[in-house]
C-alpha cells in the first residue's frame, strides 16, 4: 500500500503524525529522530488503527532503510504486530539471504499471523528447498492459507519430496482420526505428482 492509499483510510490526526514518523525515519544522522521513529514503530496501531499498522510500519521502515541490523532489533523486541511488519517489508529492505534468521524464528512461532507473513515473497526467495517444505507443512498444520505461501506454484512445481512429505502427513492425519486439511490436496497438485 503506497502513502496515498494510506492516507486517504487515516483521519487528519493520524495522517499528522505519520507525516511526523516519517520526517523521523528519513533522518539518517540524528539518533534521537531514530529513536523516536522506533517508538512510532511501536506505536503505529494506536495513532493509525490497526487495520492500517502493517502497512503504516512498512512504510516506516522503507523510509528509514531500516538495514538487517535494526529488522532484527525491531524484530526481537517487538510483539506480534510489530514482528509480523518486519516479515511483511523484507522483499522490500533485504535483496539478499542476510535477514533467514527473522523468517526461520517466526516459523518456530504457532502465532498464524506470524507464520503468514513468514511465508510472503521473502521466504519464497530465500528459503532452501528444505526448510520451504517445513513451512508449507506449518501452513498446513497449523491453518494458514496455502494461498498466503509466496510463490507456491512455482516453488512446488515438480518438487516430488515435497509430494511425498504431503502424502505422508495425509496419511498420519487420517490414521489419528484427524481431517486432511484441504489446502493439502491443493499443495499436493501444485507438485504435478498428485495421482
Amino acid at each position: 500500500m503506497n502513502r496515498e492509499e494510506i492516507d486517504a483510510r487515516l483521519d487528519a490526526t493520524a495522517v499528522a503524525w505519520l507525516d511526523q514518523a516519517l520526517a523521523e525515519a528519513a533522518e539518517k544522522d540524528d539518533n534521537v529522530a531514530r529513536r523516536r521513529w522506533e517508538l512510532r514503530f511501536a506505536a503505529a496501531g494506536r495513532h493509525c488503527g490497526q487495520e492500517n499498522a502493517d502497512a503504516v510500519r512498512t512504510l516506516l521502515l522503507r523510509r528509514a532503510a531500516a538495514d538487517v541490523s535494526t529488522l532484527t532489533r525491531l524484530y526481537q523486541q517487538g510483539a506480534a504486530a510489530e514482528r509480523r511488519a518486519v516479515l511483511l517489508a523484507l522483499p522490500h529492505l533485504v535483496p539478499g539471504p542476510e535477514a533467514l534468521p527473522l523468517v526461520e524464528d517466526a516459523l518456530r512461532t504457532n502465532d498464524t499471523t506470524i507464520v503468514e507473513a513468514a511465508v510472503g515473497p521473502y521466504a519464497a526467495d530465500h528459503l532452501d528447498p528444505h526448510a520451504w517444505r517445513h513451512a508449507v507443512l506449518k501452513c498446513l498444520f497449523t491453518g494458514v492459507p496455502v494461498a498466503a505461501v509466496a510463490g507456491a506454484e512455482r516453488r512446488a512445481h515438480g518438487d516430488a519430496e515435497l509430494a511425498r512429505m504431503l502424502a505422508d502427513f495425509a496419511s498420519e492425519r487420517t490414521a489419528a482420526g484427524r481431517s486432511v486439511p484441504p489446502d493439502l490436496h491443493r499443495v499436493l497438485n501444485m507438485t504435478g505428482e498428485e495421482s
